[in-house]
Order: structure tokens, then C-alpha cells, then sequence
């Protein structure tokens, strides 16, 4: 993880911090969060500072994204780890009690189910594409506030199976639609992303994929739809790239309860992982494993707190 961070720094001898003045050009995001951390470089190929963009519907905002998709304007490197999908591979290793003791029936495991659905612990991303700023309330260090739409290139050197850390040297490359604005009245975050993902551990099925992702938090909103406001899902399918067969669903659905005097929400997220045992061979199949079935199901229980 060191060596990644090194490379994404050796990128910013001219670097920012996010919210300094506009007419940088280059610039460094800093995110932190218990999935997923990450500082990345973003460096204007225009030589213009990143638009900002002030809409208040959500259409408009995929609208404009989506009509410069094709017009690379930036380039980002981004070194990123997910620290709880991390420490649950730690907790397993390090702690096999502790860890069997969360194995509360044949398909819920109370670390599986709060670490489920991250198949790597960090990985390296190239994004070359088109980003906008939005308005934010939100400070450095808490969110990148932009909408990406464009090609991205991640690669990492181990894979997350059941919370077992796994060499694996890969490569994945997708077209992305990806974005989050935070308001006083509202956060929104969208992923809508497709590639392929390719592994040099040959008892890992190499994948195509589709991904989709929407959650948005309404703080003052008292009606209005039950699934549109206070809500969220993400959902991704896995196919062998070989025989084009399912190999890997996951399902996440997210209802918020926002506080009545703070800007906070309590979020609960529901779903499962489902794993063929197509996806893993030889060694790391879950007959090897002694498992009796070939498939894997995990529940996942996702309960967190939003600012």
C-alpha cells in the first residue's frame, strides 16, 4: 500500500488540497471512509481548471456527463484501500475465535456481513475522462464533491475471498458514470459503470461486469417518494468470460433515516453476495474448501451513520 500512495504522490509535486481556489489546475481529493479511502491526483489536460457545475435536478446532472463521456479533459491517479473489507481479512487471520464466534448460522457471519461484497483490500486507478465540480457543504477530507463520466483503469496485487487475503495480480478496465453532491438538504451518489476484469491467478475466472449504484439522502425532505428520497441500492453482476455464465450477483438496499436537528442520517443497508463456484477453481473452490455446496451465499448487514 506504501509503494501505491508513492506513486500517486510522485504525481503531485504541484499539488493542492481540494477547496483551495479555482484556478488550480492540479489538484489532490482526499476521501475518507470505512469502505473505501482514497487521495488522488486530478490534473487538467485543457490546461483549464475543472468546470463547476450548478444544477439542481439530478436528470441534469447525468445529462451533462453523459454528452462528454468521449471528451477526455482530465486525468486522475487515484491509490485507494477499503479498511473494514481490510481489517476483516486481519480479523480472520489473526483472530480465527473471535471470528468463528461471528459465524451465527450457515450463511451469516457477522464480520462476512459487514465486509461483504469488496473483492480487493487497495488498487491503483488511472481515470482519464471528463469531471465536474458541484456546490458542497463538505470540507477536505470528506468526499469528492465531483461527477466523472469517462475510461478507468484499476490494478491491485491481491483478491478478497470469504475475508482471505489472496495473491492475485489484476487488472480492470470499465467505462464510468460515477458522482456525488452534497447539499444543506441532500446528498446524492450514483455509480453506473461496465467492463471487464482480468486476473493473473489462473484459478480466479477472469469476468465481464455491470454495475449499479444510487443512494440519496433527503435531510429536509418531509414526503415525496418512498424509493427516490432516503434511499439507495447498488447492485453488480459478474459474467465468466469464457462461457458468459453468472458467476457473481450482489445486492445492497439502503433505507436512511435522517435526524429531525442535525444534518445526520442513520443508514441500514440489506443484501447478499452469491458466488458460483465457477468463479473460483482448483485450490480456492469451495469444494476444496470441504464445503458441501457449490455456490456461496452471504447475507450482508450494513448499518452506518452519514454526515
Amino acid at each position: 500500500m506504501r509503494l501505491l500512495l508513492a506513486a500517486a504522490l510522485a504525481f503531485a509535486p504541484a499539488c493542492a488540497l481540494a477547496g483551495e481556489p479555482p484556478e488550480k489546475k492540479t489538484t489532490v481529493e482526499i476521501e475518507l471512509d470505512p469502505y473505501y479511502s482514497a487521495i488522488g491526483v486530478y490534473n487538467s489536460l485543457t490546461g483549464k481548471p475543472i468546470p463547476h457545475m450548478e444544477v439542481n435536478s439530478e436528470l441534469e446532472i447525468y445529462k451533462e456527463l453523459i454528452s462528454k463521456f468521449y471528451l477526455p479533459r482530465t486525468l486522475i491517479i487515484e491509490a485507494s484501500i477499503n479498511p473494514l473489507p481490510y481489517a476483516g481479512a486481519l480479523i480472520k487471520k489473526h483472530q480465527p475465535g473471535f471470528y468463528e464466534d461471528m459465524q451465527w448460522s450457515s450463511n451469516f457471519n457477522a464480520v462476512r456481513a459487514a465486509t461483504a461484497g469488496f473483492e480487493e483490500p487497495w488498487a491503483l486507478s488511472f481515470f482519464l475522462g471528463n469531471v465536474v465540480s458541484f456546490d458542497t457543504i463538505k470540507k477536505s477530507l470528506q468526499g469528492k464533491r465531483n461527477g466523472y463520466s469517462g475510461m478507468l483503469i484499476d490494478v491491485g496485487n491481491y483478491n478478497i475471498k470469504d475475508n482471505v487475503l489472496i495473491k492475485d495480480n489484476w487488472l480492470q478496465m470499465e467505462g464510468k458514470l460515477k458522482g456525488e453532491q452534497i447539499l444543506e438538504d441532500r446528498s446524492l451518489l450514483w455509480s453506473f459503470r461496465g467492463g471487464a476484469k482480468f486476473h493473473e491467478n489462473r484459478y480466479i475466472a477472469d469476468s465481464f461486469f455491470i454495475g449499479f449504484r444510487r443512494s440519496r439522502t433527503d435531510f429536509k425532505e418531509k414526503g415525496g417518494s418512498f424509493w427516490l428520497h432516503n434511499s439507495g441500492f447498488e447492485y453488480v453482476s459478474d459474467f465468466s468470460q469464457k462461457k458468459m455464465e453468472p458467476i457473481r450477483h450482489y445486492l445492497v438496499v439502503e433505507k436512511k433515516f435522517p435526524f429531525r436537528k442535525s444534518r445526520k442520517a442513520f443508514t441500514l443497508g440489506l443484501g447478499f453476495v452469491w458466488t458460483a463456484d465457477k468463479k473460483y477453481s482448483g485450490p480456492l473452490s469451495n469444494s476444496a474448501a470441504g464445503t458441501k455446496s457449490q455456490n456461496s451465499f452471504q447475507f450482508i448487514l450494513r448499518p452506518n451513520l452519514e454526515f
